[in-house]
């Protein structure tokens, strides 16, 4: 064994340099350490004995170089079963026994086996870093060679422009010059030659002359080599400079460095070259100057601190020490901008013509956007049409299509209302349509019978709980005729406020029947119905009603729709006519047998497979179930779980309800149901459809919103807002004096408010008119009692009640809230309303006319007019006219009246009196006194 340390070699030697001692020298013990902030932390002190005698200390030798470690530990020879000599002054130390020499032997295996385990990691390590430096060299090496590309690129491009150049030179010496002066003659001329081009004076620098030579990049430099210069001081000779020697300094291993060539004689220096040339041009052993032999490899030269780094700083680049920087992008491009002279980002960009989508109204900043072109440039195109705008603003479509084609680009117009392409009438294909049930809407005059006839033919009694006895809702049925086919109903009210709902009937429905009573003839209401049918284009059955009555007169019935030219089959005309009954049910069977014939030969079919469409009849609020909305269904099928838009509404249907009030999963093609699940309450009359999703029926309903908003700021602008101050004046001039009655209008369906809001708008004249602040369906609540108060307007309830809430706060405010079923009543309160709002009409009585005889002056009192009654009578307080010469002079009141000395209720005729006017004195004999009184009669509408 040898006491040699190796760094290699960590085996365990059995031999100790020194002798073993079973006395421990050392002795440990604790001390605690208190420190700042309340810390403190033990700390274990050794105390060390120092061993009896004199030790020998061996001489320490110098170092060898270390040698790299073996592969394999060379076989240690076994240990030696002799003692080895001890030197002076050493304690003899028992042998180890056999168990100590086993365990030294347990512990130097591990120590073999972990050596061996860490070596292996440590190669694992090794073969790891080397496929990164060789992965790194890989890109390294693609990166060189995209940069010598473009290198190559550049290069020949210098030498386009330096052609360029050269030509122009050419004529610039073809061309007639001054005659110069004679030059002084050269003390040695060289020997004859081609003239060699000026050197191009660049940034301040002559090029240097004589050829040079490029050499062929190679892919990585030297990081021994010295960078380019980036200073302005004139390069230096091509001529190889000999090293510089000192004795003082040690001596340093020579490093190649690269030649610097001269270039072409056609080859204008630049001096971005000089300053951005890679270091990669430069190789030890590739350049070789005159004199000079190929350098011999020396090792790479430390970088010194006053080397400047150059390039981007990355991780890779930091942690690798052998990695060459690659330059950035931004100096890759300020090098190509000092090369072109900025050539690059003044020439004009390629423009990509583009389909720009243009809507109806847009943003200049969209506009731009959709061009992809700048702002600026948008403002500059329309400041020259004379138009100044931000690019905040809005212009037109026009505006926006002339600016896109006048920048190079097609243009597509759009418009909003394209969100509802293809929501509505769809075509079907022949093979798809099925026979469907006729939609058959029942029309005429109020108390002509018409709910009576369509609960004969159902068998219920719907006319019992009418108000009033007439309706003022519009229903929906579904009835089975005895030959089994199916029929729908629709009931239509026939009071004159009702107008809507029989249009809304007419224009869904495929055949219409008239109900004339018999005993009335033809009413404006029914006049009304056949207008509506022949505006919707559907054929017409005549419905003669009430036959049963004494005073029952068919015969006038159809005299009278001649006027209409309504002409029927007993006249000799096209039109069908029945004769019924609905008290004793006198041919009904012969009334259904007519529409099934007046269906088949409509040869009515629909799609059912299809997405549903429909129109709501009728909607309301119901406080249980929400909006509820009644659909026709028209083509298709509506399911449970459709997602459906109705107007500005849309929602998902929740449930259907038939008219027999059962919940039923789907509907076909001309049936009516009630739909649940909307998100607010549809207008009546608004077509309802299928959607795919969620997001198509927002769409199509915010769209419908903006419309709606759109229309009403249309209307409160032609109404108030928007005119001129003169417009305005004229209005208050002419509509001074006009009172206003406001109304808040609630009532249970659409339709009933929709006909109430209607009619009140007819009523009143120049002087007043009923203004609808409010109207909705649904109960009447607290905001519209907050409403009422604050405009001083009454709340009108028809068929609703307000809640307790709202009827608490109506007490508290002293609004009126009044409620109604019937619509008669309703019209005929707020018409005598409003007609307290009259002025009343003025109309004057004459009474009598008296002569003055004298005038009296009289202290205190004035003038006192004598006065004989010449016919009729005067009374005391009446209204009296002065006329003098036939011209009324003045008018006013009677002050006092006296006959002798005593005052007088009244003269008559023949009589003498005394008169003396109110506040007028100028009175004069032979003037006429007219008297008169002025009677107020009230007024209505």
């Amino acid at each position: 064994m040898t006491d040699t340390k190796n760094p290699g070699d960590k085996t365990l030697s059995v031999n100790p340099p020194k002798t073993l001692s079973l006395k421990r020298p050392v002795e440990q013990s604790t001390v605690r350490q208190s420190f700042s902030h309340g810390r403190s932390k033990q700390v274990v002190v050794e105390v060390k004995r120092r061993a009896a005698g004199h030790e020998v200390k061996e001489p320490v030798a110098p170092r060898a170089p270390q040698a790299p470690a073996p592969q394999a530990a060379p076989p240690r020879p076994a240990p030696s079963q002799q003692a080895p000599q001890r030197p002076a002054g050493s304690m003899l130390l028992r042998t180890l026994s056999d168990e100590e020499k086993d365990a030294r032997q347990r512990a130097l295996a591990e120590a073999r086996s972990t050596e061996a385990e860490a070596r292996r990691v440590a190669e694992e390590d090794a073969r790891q870093r080397a496929a990164a430096i060789e992965r790194e060299r890989q890109e390294r090496e693609a990166a060189a060679a995209r940069q010598r590309q473009e290198e190559d690129r550049r290069r020949q491009e210098d030498e386009q422009k330096r052609r360029a150049e050269s030509v122009v030179r050419q004529r610039e010496e073809h061309a007639p010059r001054p005659p110069a002066p004679p030059a002084a003659p050269r003390e040695a001329a060289p020997p004859a030659q081609a003239p060699a081009p000026q050197p191009t004076q660049y940034y301040g620098r002559p090029a240097p002359s004589g050829p040079r030579e490029f050499t062929s990049r190679p892919p990585m430099r030297d990081t021994g080599a010295r960078p380019p210069r980036l200073d302005s001081r004139p390069p230096r000779s091509d001529s190889p400079r000999p090293p510089r020697m000192d004795s003082s300094a040690p001596a340093e291993p020579a490093v190649a460095r690269p030649v610097r060539q001269a270039p072409s004689a056609n080859t204008t220096r630049n001096r971005s070259d000089d300053v951005d040339v890679k270091a990669a041009f430069r190789r030890p052993g590739l350049g070789a100057g005159p004199g000079r032999g190929p350098a011999p490899a020396a090792p790479k030269t430390p970088k010194t601190s006053n080397d400047k780094p150059r390039g981007r700083l990355t991780l890779s680049t930091a942690t690798g020490s052998e990695d060459e920087r690659t330059r950035s992008v931004a100096s890759f491009r300020r090098r190509v901008q000092r090369m072109t002279g900025h050539r690059a980002s003044d020439a004009q960009k390629e423009r990509v013509m583009r389909e720009v989508i243009i809507p109806e109204t847009i943003t200049i900043q969209e506009l731009a956007n959709r061009m992809t072109e700048r702002g600026v440039d948008v403002i500059r195109l329309l400041m020259k049409q004379g138009a100044m705008h931000k690019i905040t603003d809005v212009i037109d479509a026009d505006t926006a299509q002339l600016i896109a084609e006048e920048m190079g680009h097609t243009v597509k117009r759009v418009a909003e209302s394209d969100v509802e392409e293809g929501l509505f009438d769809t075509p079907d294909t022949d093979e798809t349509l099925a026979s469907r049930p006729a939609v058959v809407t029942i029309m005429g005059h109020v108390d002509h019978g018409k709910t009576s006839l369509l609960d004969a033919i159902r068998k219920t009694k719907v006319v019992t709980g009418e108000a009033g006895g007439i309706t003022q809702h519009i229903g929906a049925y579904q009835v089975t005729t005895p030959l089994g086919s199916q029929v729908t109903f629709i009931d239509t009210p026939g009071h004159a406020a009702f107008t809507a709902m029989r249009a809304r009937g007419a224009k869904v429905t495929d055949v219409v029947v008239l109900v004339v009573a018999a005993d009335d003839g033809v009413m404006p209401q029914t006049a009304e119905a056949i207008h509506h049918a022949k505006a919707a284009g559907v054929p017409l059955i005549v419905a003669i009603n009430k036959v049963d009555k004494s005073d029952a007169n068919p015969d006038r019935v159809r005299a009278e729709l001649l006027q209409y030219e309504i002409q029927v089959e007993t006249l000799g005309g096209e039109t069908l006519e029945v004769e019924v009954s609905a008290k004793t049910g006198h041919n009904l069977d012969k009334l259904l047998e007519a529409i099934a014939l007046q269906a088949e030969l409509l040869d009515l079919k629909a799609n059912p497979d299809r997405p549903a469409e429909g129109t709501v009849i009728e909607a309301k609020l119901d406080r249980g179930r929400g909006p509820v909305a009644t659909v026709l269904v028209q083509r298709g099928t509506l399911r449970t779980g459709d997602i459906v838009v109705a107007g500005a509404e849309w929602g998902r249907v929740r449930a259907l309800i038939a008219d027999t009030g059962a919940q039923v999963k789907e509907a076909p093609p001309s049936m009516p149901v009630e739909v649940l699940g909307f998100n607010g309450t549809p207008e009546a009359g608004d077509r309802v459809a299928v959607v795919e999703s969620e997001a198509r029926a927002r769409e199509i309903t915010e769209y419908r919103e903006r419309q709606r908003r759109d229309r009403q700021a249309a209307r409160g602008a032609a109404s108030g807002a928007g005119r001129s101050l003169a417009d305005m004046m004229r209005d208050l001039k002419e509509g001074a004096g006009r009172k206003e009655f406001p109304l808040v209008v609630k009532g249970d369906v659409q339709g009933s408010v929709e006909a109430i809001v209607g009619a009140l708008e007819k009523v009143g004249n120049d002087e007043v008119r009923a203004r609808v602040l409010s109207s909705g369906v649904g109960a009447i609540t607290e905001s519209d009692v907050t409403l009422a108060q604050a405009s001083g307007a009454v709340v009108v309830g028809f068929n609703v009640r307000a809640h307790k809430e709202a009827r608490e706060a109506a007490d508290r405010a002293g609004v009126e809230i009044r409620y109604y079923n019937i619509i008669y009543n309703l019209m005929d309160d707020v018409k005598d309303a409003m007609s307290g709002l009259l002025a009343p009409t003025l109309r004057e009585t004459m009474l009598g006319n008296a002569t003055i005889l004298e005038i009296f002056n009289v202290s205190k009192v004035g003038k006192i007019a004598g006065c004989r009654v010449t016919d009729g009578t005067i009374e005391r307080g009446a209204n009296v006219r002065l006329i003098r010469d036939n011209v009324v002079v003045h008018e006013g009141k009677l002050g006092q009246l006296k006959r002798f000395k005593d005052d007088a209720k009244e003269v008559v005729a023949g009589q003498e009196c005394g008169m003396s006017f109110e506040n007028y004195q100028d009175m004069r004999a032979g003037d006429v006194i007219e008297c008169y009184r002025v009677e107020e009669i009230k007024r209505s509408l």
